[in-house]
């Protein structure tokens, strides 16, 4: 009878180093983030990677907008960058950036005018 306790302590304590060592390597985990999670943020107030943080939401705003309107023609801006680029490269080669531009805003005020022109011609119909 005695042995039989005997066994049933061993077995307790047992499982109580076990849980024991469990809740150290927890605290070490816990301490380990902690100082992983100071780390971060301090690197992360640093005024450089708060600007760049602020440009790559920036440009991920604009490029999902584009993707949206780009959308029902089926291209996005992954697939029409190569071609932008290109454009650009030349038109830098050949100093015509002001000709240029002047074409891309007509292109545009013809693209809002066609816009609004269609929708007031859908709320004609409905």
């Amino acid at each position: 009878m005695e042995s039989q306790i005997e066994a049933v302590k061993k077995d307790k304590d047992a499982e109580v180093r076990e849980r024991k060592a469990q809740l150290v390597r927890m605290g070490e985990f816990y301490r380990v983030g902690v100082v992983h999670a100071k780390a971060q943020l301090k690197h992360e107030a640093r005024p450089e990677v708060m600007f760049h943080s602020m440009l790559d939401h920036a440009s991920w705003a604009v490029r999902s907008r584009v993707d949206s309107l780009l959308k029902p023609s089926g291209a996005s801006v992954a697939s029409l960058l190569p071609y932008l680029l290109t454009a650009y490269k030349f038109i830098r080669s050949r100093r015509m950036g002001k000709a240029s531009l002047g074409v891309a805003l007509a292109l545009a005020g013809a693209g809002v005018w066609l816009q609004r022109r269609r929708t007031a011609q859908e709320a004609v119909y409905e």
